[in-house]
């Protein structure tokens, strides 16, 4: 086996990555003035282009920040952090775990790396933005350089919304309460920069999508990797939800849908998932080989995918499975049932599919799961086999991550007109997607609270492992709930099995020591205590009842 043994935590120091260095802008820091950058930029054009291609590495660049660890893959490592925090997908509780932080919720430890990485890497994406919009000058004629603002302002956003989730309770609860420090040149004592509420934080995201809707009129981006006006509409859905705005969710929904179509019954019924040119995505990190071979086991590849023969997945064990109290309640005509094993290891996703381990042996079909040699364990029960590698059995981790699907899309609208108080609307659209594409027996009956527990129900079969997870919790204000008051309820592992209720102020994530030692105006969320095994057994969240 390739894998290096590691200690699962470590302890690291951030103080010359706080917030408050992002925004020290003086020449002898080693930053340069607005003015510097937009004289940079006019003698060399080709630096504005070459410096918007860079504001998207953070989203998962493999071993982004140099730790050298599995864990250090930006936005992708935290969306997959919100589901390993969330009721819904779990990995063993082994030495190799190294996201037993997020399941046994230790990850609110201000030294930990796990939450370091969390809360540099939306900063890094917000700071580095900062930097490459001060290369131009207030006003901008030129298209292209316009087109690259908008994305650039959508990125910003987008890191915004991924730090109020994590640090604070969702908008219609607390909009008024304190959230994140808001990192801007503007800002007059980087060293006292309290918390800006979760309303502030939401007029800048929105000032953002608002301009990057209206700037991206008109363009073709080069791949889906880019940020169009359809990218910009579907975050801006997304915001309108949170923010309970539900006639305008909907609307930026449709739009953003507008030309897409959800991926087939039959595209389904095989791994997937892996490939930015699937028509059903909107927006997606596209990975490379030569990239994803600067640190193959810091990728989704080696974490989330079942089917690499470079990865902790499989080659130490650590699958990520979903929650047997969530795969118990989808129906058999369901093709999303097959999206993980059974208790016996059975799925018909498998069948047609070959794992090749070269001069160890290979399996076909359903002999995949107990298939076993050095670089591969055997599936163990609930594993996921919804994302695909290609080929299977890969070494080059080279597999792309969905960030926004038209399904999504649906789901907001389903969602939005059920609560806008157009029930039949929202139970159309739901039903239509998921008769047409998923369940040719569906039907939906079910109104009021119910109807809004379904729509949260096919989001978690839907869009699980995409980043949802305890996002959509908070985001709904449910309790997190893992276990139904006894240990054969759920496979999950006796340390991480637990129920959280949906006011506890330990679903809030605690701000870094960096951020605490050199901005003396953060106040810490401290709310709340770490969970207990077997913890709020009564509790229940409307789905998995």
């Amino acid at each position: 086996m390739k894998i290096y043994r590691y200690i699962s935590v470590l302890f690291v120091g951030l103080a010359a990555w706080a917030c408050t260095d992002m925004n020290e802008i003086v020449p002898e820091s080693g930053t340069m003035l607005s003015s510097q950058y937009q004289e940079t930029n006019a003698a060399v054009p080709s630096r504005a282009s070459a410096a918007f291609t860079g504001l998207f590495n953070p989203i998962g660049n493999p071993n982004y920040f140099g730790y050298g660890t599995p864990d250090d893959w930006g936005i992708l490592m935290m969306l997959y952090c919100n589901d390993v925090e969330s009721a819904d997908a779990h990995l063993p509780d082994s030495g190799y775990n190294w996201f037993s932080v997020c399941g046994e919720y230790s990850s609110r430890n201000a030294s930990y790396r796990n939450p370091v990485i969390r809360y540099r890497t939306p900063y890094m994406i917000i700071a580095n933005v900062n930097d490459f919009l001060a290369g131009f000058p207030e006003t901008v004629e030129d298209q292209q350089s316009i087109y690259m603002i908008a994305q650039a302002k959508v990125l910003r956003a987008y890191a915004y919304m991924q730090l109020a989730a994590n640090f604070q309770f969702t908008y219609a609860v607390a909009k008024d309460e304190p959230c994140v420090p808001i990192c801007s040149p503007d800002v007059a004592d980087p060293t006292n920069n309290p918390r800006a509420t979760v309303a502030e934080i939401y007029d800048l995201i929105m000032n953002d999508l608002n301009d990057a809707v209206d700037a991206l009129e008109g363009y073709e981006r080069p791949s889906k990797m880019y940020i169009d006006k359809q990218v910009a509409l579907g975050i801006r859905a997304r915001a309108n939800l949170t923010m309970c705005n539900y006639a305008e969710a909907a609307a930026d929904a449709e739009a953003a849908a507008e030309g897409y179509t959800p991926a087939s019954r039959e595209e389904v019924s095989h791994p997937t998932f892996m490939d930015i040119s699937e028509h059903n995505w909107i927006w997606g990190f596209d990975m490379t080989a030569d990239n994803a071979k600067t640190f193959r086991y810091a990728t989704s590849s080696s974490w989330l995918r079942s089917f690499s023969a470079w990865a902790y997945a499989a080659g130490a064990g650590t699958y990520t499975m979903i929650n047997k109290i969530l795969w118990d309640k989808i129906p058999a005509t369901d093709i999303r049932k097959q999206w993980w094993v059974d208790a016996e290891l059975h799925s018909t996703l498998l069948d047609g599919l070959t794992w090749d381990g070269g001069n160890q042996g290979s399996a076909s079909g359903q002999d995949i799961p107990e298939f076993a040699y050095d670089d591969k364990l055997a599936f163990l029960p609930y594993t996921n086999v919804k994302f695909g590698c290609n080929p299977v059995g890969t070494t080059d981790n080279a597999e792309d991550s969905p960030l926004m699907r038209v399904e999504e899309m649906l789901l907001i609208q389903a969602e939005a007109y059920a609560k806008n108080g157009n029930e039949a609307k929202g139970k159309q659209i739901l039903e239509d997607f998921v008769k047409t594409y998923r369940d040719p027996s569906y039907t939906v009956n079910a109104s009021g609270d119910r109807l809004i527990n379904e729509i949260w129900f096919q989001r978690r079969v839907e869009l699980w492992g995409e980043g949802f997870g305890i996002i959509d919790t908070k985001r709904l204000n449910k309790p997190m709930v893992r276990f139904l008051g006894t240990a054969e309820s759920t496979n999950i592992a006796p340390a991480f099995r637990f129920n959280i209720a949906a006011d506890d102020g330990w679903l809030n994530m605690r701000f870094t020591n960096g951020e605490l030692n050199t901005n003396f105006g953060i106040v810490d969320n401290t709310g709340g205590e770490l969970p207990k095994m077997d913890q709020n057994p009564t509790l229940r969240d409307g789905v998995t009842d």
